[in-house]
């Protein structure tokens, strides 16, 4: 059975990110996203398949600095300790860094570009867009920006 590491920042990338849960089924899976107040059930929801990484925004830029750099070692020993065969994300700043892991590491990286982006590409669709095995939009209109990509129609 393959190993699937779902992975995205909190908030609405995480809402449509489990909205793939129907594939939990069919993989091994684990979950990794920020800790957060709102997030922290899904450890009592999905048992033994969760790991959280440190919350940041990038509105405290300084401080934010030091909270990525840590959650990209984190994100490296998370990713050697699961060892999972593929990515799949949501996005954003979170995933970035396990999404190159994956790709130095040879497992394939499928981003699905988010819904709330229908006319401008995210900076991390745009970072991820050139490693991705499969680049998923939800809105026909964003294959003028990723011209590679499959579309998909919405998560929700």
């Amino acid at each position: 059975m393959k190993k699937v590491m779902f992975i995205s920042s909190t908030g609405g990338h995480l809402t449509e990110l489990l909205q793939l849960n129907p594939l939990f089924e069919k993989c091994e899976y684990t979950i990794v996203t920020e800790k957060t107040k709102s997030n922290q059930n899904l450890i009592d929801q999905f048992p033994d398949h969760v790991y959280y990484l440190v919350y940041g925004t990038k509105q405290h830029l300084f401080k934010y600095l030091f909270i990525f750099a840590y959650n990209i070692i984190k994100s490296f020993f998370i990713f050697l300790k699961v060892k999972p065969d593929a990515i799949v994300t949501t996005g954003t700043h979170t995933a970035v860094p396990m999404c190159y892991i994956a790709h130095l590491l040879k497992k394939k990286v499928v981003f699905i570009e988010t819904f709330a982006n229908s006319k401008t590409p995210t900076q991390a669709g745009r970072l991820v867009y050139p490693i991705a095995d499969l680049f998923v939009v939800q809105w026909e209109s964003m294959l003028e920006h990723y011209p590679n990509a499959v579309y998909g129609g919405w998560i929700f």
